[in-house]
């Protein structure tokens, strides 16, 4: 009896395996082992928004990193650093005004673009002119660069001049801005002027405000710390000491 028992279980449990075999072979005979790490689907997960986590860092509303003054500019507002090739104009449509006298341009009283000319040397700076129209009205001038204003006077061959420290591709430079109005500086030695700021306007043309000049905006960029205020040097050598401001704004 007990024998025929486990006969009657022996085919049972060969019958189904038949069947199960039978089913594997019906979906095409393999197995797709089961996603490793996958999120869970859900048909509304696009309406899901996510929560930052514990180590996300916090978002300033207020924070203007991304608004930076100038495109693709890693600016350091503290300290006044402006990336190469991106520096704030000093003048609306600052590099169509540069026809006369642009950096490095060796010039005597017979050869000057500029007639009547008084000087003789390389033109440390650049020089931008006025458009048609500006001869009277007032031309604002702005901060090329974030710094500290070291320097306001009247100087002889420029009338007006504010000469402000910042940084500039890393290195430490003075920005000199000839031939302002004086009494249109607002701003006072020591104090901050940030990048894009206005810091004046240009002075009437040949006349005190310019030291007997036409009106146009001289920039001048030394390097170093220090005032420097000539307006032309004798030699190569000494012109290395300041840099093309062209280089910066194009």
């Amino acid at each position: 009896m007990r024998r025929q028992i486990l006969i009657v279980l022996a085919i049972i449990v060969l019958i189904a395996a038949l069947a199960a075999g039978y089913s594997f072979l019906r979906q095409g005979g393999s197995v797709t082992p089961p996603a490793q790490n996958q999120p869970e689907t859900d048909e509304n997960i696009d309406s899901i928004t996510p929560v930052p986590s514990e180590d996300s860092a916090p978002t300033d509303e207020n924070d203007s990193s991304s608004e930076a003054p100038f495109a693709n500019t890693p600016s350091n507002p503290a300290s006044g650093v402006v990336d190469t090739k991106v520096m704030a104009s000093p003048i609306n449509d600052a590099t169509s005004r540069v026809t006369k006298k642009p950096f490095g341009i060796k010039v005597s009283p017979a050869s000057s673009p500029v007639q009547p000319e008084r000087f003789s040397g390389y033109h440390t700076g650049v020089d931008f002119e006025i458009l048609l129209g500006e001869d009277d009205p007032d031309v604002p001038i702005l901060a090329v660069c974030e710094g500290t204003l070291i320097y306001k006077n009247y100087v002889s061959g420029y009338g007006g001049v504010l000469v402000e420290r910042c940084k500039l591709d890393g290195q430490d430079v003075t920005v000199l801005y000839g031939h302002l109005r004086l009494s249109s500086i607002a701003k006072n030695v020591g104090e901050n002027i940030k990048a894009g700021e206005r810091v004046g306007v240009l002075g009437t043309g040949y006349g005190q405000e310019t030291a007997g000049e036409r009106k146009h905006l001289h920039l001048g960029i030394h390097k170093g710390t220090q005032v420097e205020l000539k307006g032309y040097v004798q030699s190569q050598t000494e012109l290395n000491q300041w840099l093309d401001a062209m280089k910066y704004l194009s």
